[in-house]
């Protein structure tokens, strides 16, 4: 018999899982969710702050940001989503948008009605409190970024960053052997996160595979010593609230 292909809700169910147990009903109305997809080049905004969007924006595949900017275009990417992530979960409660989401890398997105959301929620209650959990995580990782921009040097800001990359995506399956993953980010993307310039970012990055910490190959990262990145970046995974399996 032919294998069944995956749906497009299967990263985010393997993302609920990796802190929420799901019944096999709740997992099986999370797969029959109608999704629409679309394909979306890389630098291109997906939400815009002020949009009324009546769909949250589901992310199967790429990597996207938040980001604000001030009145004269300087950026603060405020945090980045990985595949599995629904960047806008908040537009299912509040009216209008105050933040900006756009593509880092071609990005595959699913795009998931409120009603349909909201009609699986009253049907699968318990759903509603995973849903919440996650916007719990993501204000959690938020706090975290806000003390590594504003309290960590350089070389701990970016070391932390990838620590952080690393364990999210081993939570929705996307970490290859040897700790190797795909980090579509420009130097200038990394500074807008981190608070730093791009010189200064490619300074640190240089600084880390110098010491052994990283291993880039275009735009594949390898850790090839984890307790020493860890170290580096003054990481503790408590904020991420993944289950221990995850975590390792």
């Amino acid at each position: 018999m032919p294998t069944a292909l995956p749906s497009h809700t299967h990263l985010m169910i393997r993302k609920l899982e990796s802190n929420f147990t799901l019944t096999a009903e709740e997992k099986q109305a999370l797969q029959e969710l109608p999704v629409q997809t679309q394909d979306v080049k890389s630098n291109q905004d997906i939400v815009k702050m002020g949009d009324q969007p009546r769909q949250c924006c589901l992310l199967l595949e790429g990597f996207s940001c938040v980001y604000k900017l001030t009145l004269e275009g300087k950026r603060q990417i405020m945090a980045l989503h990985i595949p599995g992530d629904m960047p806008d979960l908040q537009s299912l409660h509040l009216q209008v948008i105050d933040i900006n989401i756009a593509s880092l890398s071609p990005c595959k997105l699913g795009y998931i009605q409120h009603q349909d959301l909201s009609l699986l929620f009253e049907r699968h209650p318990r759903l509603t409190a995973a849903f919440w959990h996650e916007t719990l995580v993501d204000a959690s990782i938020f706090r975290e970024w806000l003390l590594n921009v504003g309290q960590r040097e350089g070389y701990s800001r970016v070391a932390h960053i990838i620590c952080e990359l690393l364990l999210r995506l081993e939570a929705v399956g996307l970490v290859q052997d040897e700790n190797t993953f795909d980090m579509p980010i420009t130097q200038a993307e990394l500074a807008d996160a981190t608070g730093m310039t791009p010189v200064h970012v490619n300074r640190v990055l240089q600084a880390l595979r110098n010491d052994g910490l990283i291993i880039t190959n275009k735009r594949k990262v390898t850790i090839p010593d984890w307790q020493k990145l860890k170290e580096a970046g003054e990481f503790d995974s408590l904020y991420l609230h993944l289950d221990k399996k995850v975590i390792g």
